[in-house]
């Protein structure tokens, strides 16, 4: 889900041995949202052949722009992997070529290529829903091509009438690379349904915003894999879009299909240009297109796995009214001082906060702190949502995990990932020891960061 509100076993040891983590994992040293599938026939499973890549050219790019993207990249090499053929095309406002034009319109006016259908995530094609509002399919006004809705309320998964005469979809999503955002999810089940279709999927690369060295936060457990965190990874991945979909095709369990029907899934990767792991959006030299309305600007980006998961149950809310969102913390009954100064007794690495002011949806004067990053690499980006949990037990009359409604534990468990944390929560309050998770999971992340190097498209 893309998070608005946000969005939105561990029984008695917290650290576990580096082998038993490894067996945690149910893919990456296993790490699968399932067990691998059995083929329907009686022949053993042939290994699945690595994605097709299309290189990118040799040629570099206008020094204002260090990064081609995969649609640049596409572009420049006369479209040639999708001449010729009916295309779907997974998008939103986001995505865009280097110099801002919308792929719709980039693939529209592509000689030899007949876009003849649109795909809408979350918020619709333009944007125009809110956040967790389904909507049916629809014609886009601006160019009366036809919207497959994969936000209906039902399957978000493309369905075989959707893709009849596709020979292929393409995928231009921007990720903020955080798990619970939901385009990712949106990529694996398209992938799933081509696969099944015998259609073609491509997908155009875009930079992961936090860049691809970050990884942090809780894994995911297979029990809570859902539409809002549909990969077992943590919950910063450090992975790109083209990067999560060449893992889900090389690695069994990933996807929802029998290991027959990925071996013979058709994936294409137009990886992008100029970029490294290193990068973080500035580095791109890209403009920001919002990606959802509450992720407007890289500082949404930067706030969402600091605040968005600690805002979901309890009295903290993210945003000083409207103004500051994911990147502003208030509380609705601690008074200001209070949350300045626990926040500030906690040292967190590379955080820092100050007080800042705006007008709350009343018009009227409202406080908060705003959060900012002093050092990136040592800012763990999950850290400070798992201290306001925490701080939400101390400074409210109730604890708001062990009295919250079963409904709302079970959404707050498909964001988190981690049942261990949230019934520590629940049982232990404002004592949970949130530095031996902490530690645990930066332990297992680091297992997963060298598993998945096998998938890099990048260094």
């Amino acid at each position: 889900m893309v998070l608005c509100r946000m969005p939105g076993h561990f029984r008695s040891l917290l650290l576990k041995p580096l082998c038993a983590s490894l067996l945690l994992l149910a893919l990456f040293g296993c790490s699968a949202s399932r067990p691998p599938a059995k083929s329907s026939h009686a022949t053993a499973v042939t290994p699945a052949p690595a994605p097709a890549v299309v290189a990118a050219p040799a040629a570099h790019p206008p020094s204002a722009y260090p990064v081609m993207l995969g649609i640049d990249v596409l572009e420049s090499q006369g479209f040639v992997a999708v001449k010729g053929k009916r295309i779907g095309l997974l998008t939103h406002p986001a995505g865009v070529n280097r110099l801002g034009v919308s792929t719709i319109e980039v693939l529209r006016h592509a000689p030899g290529v007949q876009l003849v259908r649109l795909f809408g995530v979350e918020h619709g094609v333009n944007n125009e829903f809110p956040a967790g509002q389904n909507y049916a399919s629809y014609t886009d006004k601006r160019t009366g091509l036809p919207v497959a809705s994969l936000y209906d309320g039902r399957s978000r998964k493309p369905t075989k009438a959707q893709l009849k005469g596709l020979d292929a979809v393409v995928i231009d999503l921007q990720d903020i690379g955080s798990r619970s955002y939901t385009f990712i999810s949106a990529m694996k089940l398209t992938l799933e349904a081509c696969f099944e279709n015998n259609i073609e999927v491509i997908v155009v690369d875009r930079p992961n915003p936090l860049g691809g060295l970050k990884v942090d936060g809780p894994p995911m457990d297979a029990k809570w894999v859902s539409y809002v965190g549909a990969f077992r990874v943590p919950y910063v991945h450090g992975l790109t879009m083209a990067e999560l979909a060449h893992m889900a095709k090389e690695a069994p369990g990933v996807l929802a299909v029998s290991d027959d029907v990925r071996t013979r899934g058709r994936l294409t990767l137009v990886p992008m240009r100029g970029w490294h792991r290193a990068m973080r959006w500035p580095d791109t030299g890209l403009n920001w297109v919002p990606t959802s309305p509450l992720v407007q600007d890289y500082s949404a980006v930067l706030g969402y796995p600091m605040t968005g998961l600690g805002c979901e149950l309890g009295g903290f809310r993210h945003g000083v009214g409207p103004s500051y969102v994911f990147r502003g913390i208030s509380h609705k009954t601690a008074k200001i001082d209070v949350v300045e100064k626990e926040l500030r007794a906690l040292n967190l690495p590379g955080l820092q906060f100050r007080r800042v002011s705006a007008l709350d949806r009343n018009g009227k004067p409202a406080l908060g702190l705003y959060i900012e990053i002093s050092d990136f690499d040592e800012w763990r980006p999950t850290e400070l949502s798992l201290q306001l949990m925490r701080l939400a037990c101390k400074l409210e009359p109730k604890n708001p995990f062990a009295t919250a409604k079963s409904k709302d534990s079970s959404f707050f468990l498909r964001l988190l990932g981690s049942e261990a944390f949230f019934r520590a929560l629940q049982r232990d309050g404002a004592n949970t020891d949130v530095a031996a998770f902490i530690k645990d999971w930066t332990a297992r992340n680091e297992i997963y960061r060298q598993q998945t190097r096998r998938y890099w498209l990048y260094q």
